[in-house]
């Protein structure tokens, strides 16, 4: 009887490969999870204000609205054009590419759609000619901090309440747009090339983007480098879903109990 064949040796994977081809796998994962699901978003300035302040973080859907070069991490893949099903809402809050050589992720609300005329009138905030309703409400009130401290906030606009805190107060409006969709604004003053703009008409494939913090943001109401113009679709990316974090700026990290501290609870878990 023949003897049977011994069994072939293999060759035995070293630690380091194994721990390489780990780190491989999960950064393709990420990668992918990233590009294509779900994308965290640090707010950087007050452009956004009431909505969105210095030291929010937030997840920011990615497929609403298709994917593009801009889709992946520093569109570091060239692809042109866009593979989409969807056009942003008005009042929908999009994260999107900025143009230019420094271009970088932004983040404002849709206010015109491709057609759509934009005009500000006094303050007053126009949409193919008619007047959007636009009431007054209680001022905006933010205690200064690391995140949001003096600099960022004019001294006419700066007080101290009664309990020693030192705030920073804007006045607020609501407004609604065509649909029923509301959001909040501020209007710190009379700005003209701000508040008193020509009649922009929104051209085939781009959108119309403006900050809620009226008076402090360069948006599609400036041509570029003073503002964003208008935004093409294939460079938005997504969509702002809802806050997962956000602090005040005072943490330390060789002092972990002010993690705790500085996390503005009240604010975790709010959508858009």
């Amino acid at each position: 009887m023949a003897d049977p064949k011994p069994a072939t040796a293999t060759a035995p994977r070293s630690e380091a490969g194994e721990t390489l081809r780990f780190f491989v796998k999960l950064a393709l994962i990420v990668l992918i999870f990233r590009s294509f699901i779900l994308a965290p978003f640090s707010i950087p300035s007050e452009s956004m204000l009431p909505r969105l302040l210095i030291g929010d973080y937030l997840f920011v859907s990615k497929w609403n609205y298709g994917f593009s070069r801009w889709s992946l991490p520093w569109g570091f893949i060239p692809v042109p054009g866009r593979i989409g099903w969807a056009t942003p809402a008005r009042g929908d809050v999009v994260v999107f590419r900025s143009p230019g050589p420094d271009d970088h992720d932004v983040i404002k609300r849709v206010i015109g759609l491709p057609g759509d005329t934009v005009q500000m009138r006094g303050g007053q905030l126009f949409l193919n000619g008619r007047a959007i309703p636009k009431q007054r409400i209680a001022d905006f009130v933010l205690p200064l901090s690391p995140n949001f401290d003096a600099r960022h906030c004019d001294p006419e606009f700066q007080q101290t309440e009664a309990s020693g805190r030192a705030v920073c107060r804007y006045r607020r409006y609501r407004e609604t747009l065509p649909g029923g969709r509301s959001y909040d604004v501020l209007d710190q003053r009379d700005i003209p090339q701000a508040d008193d703009t020509g009649v922009y008409i929104v051209p085939a494939g781009n959108v119309f983007l403006m900050g809620d913090n009226r008076d402090d943001s360069a948006d599609s109401r400036f041509a570029p480098p003073e503002g964003m113009g208008f935004i093409p679709l294939d460079r938005v990316e997504g969509r702002a879903m809802v806050t997962f974090f956000s602090t005040d700026g005072s943490a330390e990290w060789l002092k972990p109990w002010t993690w705790v501290s500085a996390a503005r609870g009240s604010r975790i878990g709010e959508g858009f």
